[in-house]
């Protein structure tokens, strides 16, 4: 239950990945199947549930950077 905890946000950015995947499947897509990655519903849902959790962890990477900085200024104030 940490982990889930610590990664929240990339967790929350995997889900709206994989549901932008799909639903970029659904109305772009490839016509003539001849698309690796769009061809298929599960391959673009598993590439956008990817690129969102890579986005949503570097996000989350910055706001721990930003509150452990905000917290050592605090503490050097005190």
């Amino acid at each position: 239950m940490d982990i889930i905890k610590q990664k929240k946000i990339a967790l929350i950015f995997l889900v709206l990945g994989a549901i932008g995947g799909f639903l970029y499947w659904k109305f772009v897509g490839c016509t003539s199947g001849t698309c690796a990655i769009k061809s298929v519903w599960y391959w673009s849902t598993l590439w956008g549930a990817a690129v969102g959790y890579l986005v949503g962890d570097f996000i989350n990477d910055l706001l721990v950077r930003v509150k452990k900085k905000k917290e050592k200024k605090d503490d050097r104030e005190v």
